[in-house]
């Protein structure tokens, strides 16, 4: 297949048999799911049956990452008012991107083309969109006049989806509660529309004389940043599913705490320590090469908990920080933007080829293709009448599971 660069193999045999053994497992109360059932059912209703479900997934989140980078050419800083056409652009690239990312499994279900890939796959995108969507709403706020409270808000979503997916990997369950991804994405929908009718520069308008609007935002966040933390935390300490209490894979339940450390860790040093203001002065440019890097060891983690794995401390996607840290302990040898603009693009390569190279492993063990489905598929009608009747009225308690949320949004494969 000409698609394929990265041929060398990533998984070990035994990961990849532990991985065509995985079963999804997802408990959600959301709020909004049930009321946008009706939506999706619909939209996944009109989609071509010769449409592959990770094709949709992709789809989605290319038009979610290029309407924040036209937000972000517009306020690379976070302080230069956006156009409202961008606001708006945005949150229609995340409408967008929550319904694709909502029918996926559906179209997966509905053409027989479930696999363990599907929900990798959609959990690596989901990666991905956290940075931009997290990104995007701080612009909106014009949060670059407080870089402090831009830094915590984008690095608070990059941290609960990794403890989201740690939790996952201590008790084999992915939990969400009444207030979750759904309804954080329709929150960030309505900063971008309130944006796009009056303005960026409303969010600086002082309320009761004394705060400003966009401190009801990061309010929010911390609020429900903390609810989700104590939960699972609440879990870990539980201990996991394994023998002795320990995780999925056997392992320690802490064990997933070293990566976040050395992303979290050197990512708060550099910002602070920097003598040539690297975060303040490329908050979006900071965000995005962390956020990479943090999408990688994220995916890392989604795979040692499918395959039943140790997961490794440290990863290559931790170059770019650590020069940026010998740099300053050098005095800055070299300018900082280039080590960052350096960290962005060996991030970028890093995390493609992993995630290529993975995907190449699965598709070549499962004998499946990444973004092509049989076309007839089997028995489409009856899976069709299946669908139907189990998103509508319930279904089977195995549909009613496979329909549950996951971080940042979607109906899993």
């Amino acid at each position: 297949m000409s698609f394929w660069i990265w041929k060398r193999p990533i998984l070990k045999a035994q990961q990849l048999k532990r991985l065509s053994e995985h079963k999804y497992s997802c408990a959600s109360s959301s709020l909004l799911d049930p009321q946008l059932q009706k939506w999706w059912n619909w939209l996944v209703s009109i989609c071509p049956l010769y449409i592959a479900p990770n094709l949709i997934t992709i789809v989605g989140l290319i038009v979610n990452i290029l309407t924040t980078l036209v937000l972000v050419s517009y306020s690379p800083d976070g302080m230069s008012p956006p156009p409202r056409w961008a606001c708006f652009l945005c949150a229609l690239g995340l409408f967008i991107y929550q319904s694709l990312d909502a029918i996926d499994g559906k179209q997966a279900r509905r053409t027989n083309s479930s696999s363990p890939l599907g929900e990798l796959f959609d959990h690596g995108c989901d990666s991905l969109s956290t940075i931009f969507v997290a990104l995007s709403a701080c612009i909106s706020c014009q949060l670059g006049h407080y870089p402090a409270w831009l830094f915590f808000q984008c690095f608070c979503a990059i941290v609960l989806f990794y403890c989201a997916h740690w939790q996952t990997y201590v008790s084999g369950t992915l939990r969400f509660g009444k207030i979750d991804v759904t309804e954080a994405q329709m929150t960030i929908i309505g900063i971008h529309m309130i944006s796009a009718i009056f303005g960026p520069e409303i969010w600086l308008t002082k309320i009761f004389g004394k705060f400003e609007l966009w401190t009801s935002m990061t309010l929010m966040t911390v609020v429900c940043g903390l609810w989700q933390m104590s939960f699972m935390c609440k879990v870990i300490k539980a201990g996991g599913i394994g023998r002795n209490g320990s995780s999925i894979a056997g392992t320690s339940v802490l064990s997933p705490s070293a990566p976040l450390a050395f992303l979290v860790i050197p990512s708060i040093m550099i910002a602070c320590k920097s003598t040539q203001g690297i975060f303040i002065n490329h908050p979006g440019l900071y965000i995005v090469a962390f956020g990479l890097v943090a999408a990688k060891i994220t995916n890392k983690l989604v795979i040692a908990h499918m395959t039943k794995s140790e997961i490794d401390r440290l990863d290559w996607s931790l170059v770019g920080p650590g020069l940026l840290i010998l740099n300053q302990y050098f005095d800055c040898i070299f300018p900082e933007i280039w080590l960052l603009w350096f960290t962005l693009f060996w991030a970028a390569a890093d995390l493609y080829f992993y995630c290529q190279g993975v995907c190449y492993d699965i598709c070549g063990h499962l004998k499946i293709d990444l973004f092509r489905i049989p076309y007839p598929p089997k028995s489409s009608t009856a899976s069709q009448n299946t669908n139907k009747h189990g998103d509508q009225n319930g279904g089977s308690a195995a549909s009613a599971s496979n329909h549950q949320r996951k971080p940042v949004g979607s109906k899993r494969h």
